[in-house]
């Protein structure tokens, strides 16, 4: 990673001096298949052919800048018409431009390396037939890995790509594109646009089509073609009308919202392999992970993230796409509006009526996370490079600043944010903004102060806490209800503060009154003289960003009675709150678990019950005393095995019971009943033990020593898929053995012959949490490689590396060991030494919560 980041200063300063007209980008990609060497020590990168013509002009001419590219070589760099020598200008990511003309034409022929990372254009060569299929991912700046560019976003400019494929293949891009008589594939000029969202997905994918029409008041017809492809393989499980209905009805709300057409052409959305993130809003040519893709069954859940996904990416055509933000500072000019706009759009537009309920329970969830580690950082944060900026795409830039547009919207009225939203598009069209020119939009239509505002939410970091505070007269009335409010800077919250009771067997809303939370305590007077509440929910309907706390009367309600609460949305966000206390150190982790037993298999959200078992898992794994986690372990099968079979069968829950089932299983028992299931000895009413659900059976006896080598072989023998080949190498490295931890560390540490898929299923499979001892010997060798990983590996690699490897489960030993090293290397690289900060917090935050755990158990 030397020499490949760039400095917002250096952006600001290249950016005064030069404005870009276009370029036309042509690239041949022949060399995607064939005999062409793979990547290798003594071979090399498998390389393509990269031509740019770069058209822009110097404000002061005589000046010098350069261009940014990250590539084997160089075969020649002309500018002006004036040939230089590239040994002289080129340094491997940068091309230096002496002495500029007003008017400049820059033409690089360079020879570029497909990617196994997921950063660039990657590479794909599907197991199941050899086919070879390509996609672009760039964000933050990988644009530069394929093609000599102006790596920034506040240089736009109109492309032009034109590729040369192998005959059989289909090639996609931003805009509308043919292949033409010579055999290449010209596409049409788009709109000014930034690097980092040019696409270019080529291979012999399959695909299919459908149009979007909408006749606007004026009588305007605005019809938009509609694309879905995936890899052949995969396209039997396709289900491209779903994607085309969600993605149509996402276009109609956004018109109605937005009063500002759809403005780049085609709609094309690629779900493509191996993929890094969930998506990325390339105009045109959106790209997703092709997990989307569901090659088995699964739950309403897996079908509303796909939505939400979709509905986000849409939403950057006009939050991002078409305004897009000066510098990666603003980052949540796009990303918080997408996120936000996702659920939204979700909720007014789709059959996912409860995404509110999945924001508040699972999205937040990562926010307050997020914004409890020391490398919390304003919405709008202090991006002072490249690296900054590709950790900042975190919780608190996606899900904390989506929180905070929600309050936004209750704070200035939803009209007036949709108002100001259209303002936002008209006035900053194909442009680039700063968060003043937001704000000054929303004052405009509001009327309320947002500099405020936005000191209070958008330039200050942390998470406030809320708790009620009541009582009641003899007569059980209410004579005093206040919010009090801790955290470092108090915040104006627009809540609404709930009261239940029970009616029946049902704990239902009596009352409730919204208020304006401010300081350290506020009144809440309207509510003042209600009867006397069994359980009072500060921030019902989920309206601010905040951690709910509860008085001991509530807390005591819900011990007792969570699984009566009616309403999903408060459902949901009483175990948030929960879940909060038992990070937090204050309920006990077995207390959590207890709950999560006597109450979820009631849980009617299936997306709130997923959330409830990996909370479940982690409460037993980080913040369970290490001597209650065996008898613990046993409670979570023996739940999950009841509740497996009081499911309805082939229902969405059943499903979600054997996963989590088999993802608890420990007793012999227990691994003898997932035998069975898999080799049909052993039924569950109603439960299809499918391909994708066999991979979760098989995992946990693997990690038990109870399926060697030959039983995963004969798994992969299956399913020799790409999926297949992932589950394969997890399973693989999940084995039990010191010679099977030492293989898969040398595969992901001390090589690089794996691409990041594959990477990433062998981390999943090495670090166990339920192999402790055999994970022990690794602490010292990880801080021993983390730098030179980070030096030699791309960004992503590292830090799949260095999150996936940290050691989690060594306790007080891996505490210590990331002390010392970060003692050690004060001068690291800042990206590098955030990661390693927010393990050891996320692990010393654990140890508080086993501290606690163990506490609660004395006393008892």
């Amino acid at each position: 990673m030397p020499g490949e980041n760039l400095s917002r200063d250096e952006a600001r300063q290249r950016a005064e001096l030069l404005s870009v007209d276009g370029y036309e980008v042509h690239l041949d990609l022949r060399s995607a298949v064939g005999d062409a060497p793979e990547d290798t020590a003594d071979a090399g990168p498998r390389t393509f052919r990269s031509v740019t013509t770069l058209r822009f002009r110097c404000a002061s001419p005589g000046a010098s800048s350069f261009a940014d590219l990250l590539a084997p070589g160089v075969t020649s760099v002309t500018l002006n018409g004036t040939e230089l020598d590239p040994a002289e200008v080129f340094d491997g990511t940068r091309i230096a431009l002496p002495s500029l003309a007003e008017s400049n034409v820059l033409v690089v022929d360079a020879q570029c390396a497909y990617s196994r990372t997921g950063e660039g254009l990657h590479r794909f060569v599907d197991p199941e037939d050899g086919e070879v299929y390509l996609y672009t991912q760039y964000e933050p700046a990988d644009a530069r890995r394929v093609f000599a560019n102006f790596e920034q976003p506040d240089l736009k400019a109109p492309f032009r790509f034109s590729v040369t494929a192998p005959e059989e293949w289909t090639v996609w891009s931003n805009s509308a594109g043919e292949r033409e008589a010579d055999g290449v594939w010209r596409f049409a000029e788009t709109q000014p646009i930034s690097t980092y969202i040019t696409a270019v997905v080529a291979g012999p994918y399959h695909y299919e089509t459908d149009v979007y029409r909408r006749t606007f008041e004026d009588s305007t017809v605005l019809e938009i073609p509609l694309g879905a492809m995936c890899r052949k393989g995969l396209a039997k499980h396709f289900d491209a009308d779903d994607i085309f209905l969600v993605t149509k009805q996402g276009l109609d709300f956004f018109h109605d919202r937005f009063d500002y057409p759809y403005p780049f052409g085609k709609y094309d959305q690629a779900f493509v392999p191996e993929y890094n993130i969930g998506a990325m809003e390339n105009p045109g040519c959106v790209t997703f992970r092709e997990e989307f893709v569901f090659r088995g069954n699964v739950t309403q859940a897996s079908y509303e993230r796909r939505a939400n996904v979709i509905l986000h990416e849409m939403a950057h055509m006009w939050f991002g796409d078409l305004v897009t933000m000066v510098w990666w500072d603003d980052l949540w000019l796009k990303e918080s509006f997408a996120d936000f706009m996702g659920s939204y759009s979700m909720v007014g537009a789709t059959r996912f009526t409860n995404g509110w309920v999945t924001f508040a329970n699972n999205r937040k969830a990562w926010a307050y996370r997020a914004d409890q580690l020391p490398s919390t950082h304003p919405v709008t944060a202090d991006i002072r490079d490249l690296e900054d900026a590709k950790l900042n795409f975190d919780g608190i830039t996606y899900a904390k600043g989506a929180s905070v547009l929600k309050q936004l919207v209750a704070y200035v009225g939803e009209d007036a944010f949709l108002e100001g939203a259209r303002r936002y598009f008209k006035r900053h069209a194909y442009g680039n903004t700063r968060l003043g020119d937001l704000l000054s939009v929303l004052e405009e239509t509001s009327g309320r102060d947002m500099a405020a505002w936005s000191r209070s939410w958008l330039q200050t970091a942390g998470v406030n806490s809320l708790t009620p505070v009541v009582t009641c007269d003899a007569g059980g009335r209410i004579t005093e209800l206040a919010v009090v409010q801790d955290g470092d800077e108090p915040r104006p919250h627009r809540v609404a503060v709930g009261l239940y009771r029970h009616e029946g067997t049902e704990l239902v809303r009596y009352a409730r009154a919204e208020v304006d939370v401010t300081g350290a305590r506020t009144d809440v007077q309207e509510l003042i003289g209600a009867e006397r509440p069994e359980l009072v929910l500060v921030n019902d309907d989920d309206l601010t960003y905040c951690k709910i706390r509860f008085d001991e009367t509530s807390l005591a309600t819900l011990r007792s009675s969570l699984g009566n609460i009616t309403d999903p949305l408060a459902r949901a966000l009483a175990w948030s709150a929960l879940w909060n206390m038992t990070r937090d150190a204050l309920m006990p982790a077995r207390d959590f678990v207890d709950l999560v037993l006597r109450f979820s298999g009631r849980e009617s959200d299936i997306g709130v019950l997923q959330m409830l078992h990996a909370w479940t898992h982690s409460a037993l794994t980080h913040y369970a005393a290490p001597e209650w986690r065996e008898e613990g372990g046993r409670l979570l099968a023996e739940g999950a095995l009841r509740e497996l079979r009081l499911a309805e069968p082939a229902s969405q829950h059943q499903l979600t019971w054997a996963r989590f089932f088999a993802s608890a299983a420990e007793s012999a028992a227990d691994l003898q009943l997932l035998e069975g299931l898999l080799a049909g000895t052993a039924r569950i009413d109603g439960l299809e033990v499918d391909q994708e659900l066999r991979w979760a059976f098989l995992e946990p006896l693997a990690s038990h020593g109870l399926a060697d080598e030959r039983a995963i072989a004969a798994e992969l023998s299956r399913d020799d898929t790409a999926s297949g080949r992932r589950h394969q190498l997890r399973c693989l490295a999940a084995r039990p053995s010191a010679a099977v931890k030492e293989s898969a560390w040398a595969q992901v540490v001390e090589s690089d012959t794996l691409s990041n898929a594959l990477a990433g299923a062998t981390i999943a499979g090495f670090a166990k949490s339920g192999q402790r001892e055999l994970l022990a010997p690794y602490t010292d060798r990880f801080f021993a490689a983390i730098e030179r990983v980070w030096a030699e590996r791309s960004i992503q690699i590292g830090m799949d590396v260095v999150s996936g490897l940290f050691p989690m489960y060594q306790g007080q030993s891996a505490l210590t060991a990331a002390d010392a090293w970060l003692a050690a290397h004060e001068s690291s690289a800042p990206a590098l030494r955030r990661l390693v900060l927010e393990a050891r917090d996320d692990l010393a935050r654990g140890l508080r919560g086993q501290a606690r755990d163990a506490e609660a158990a004395s006393a008892r």
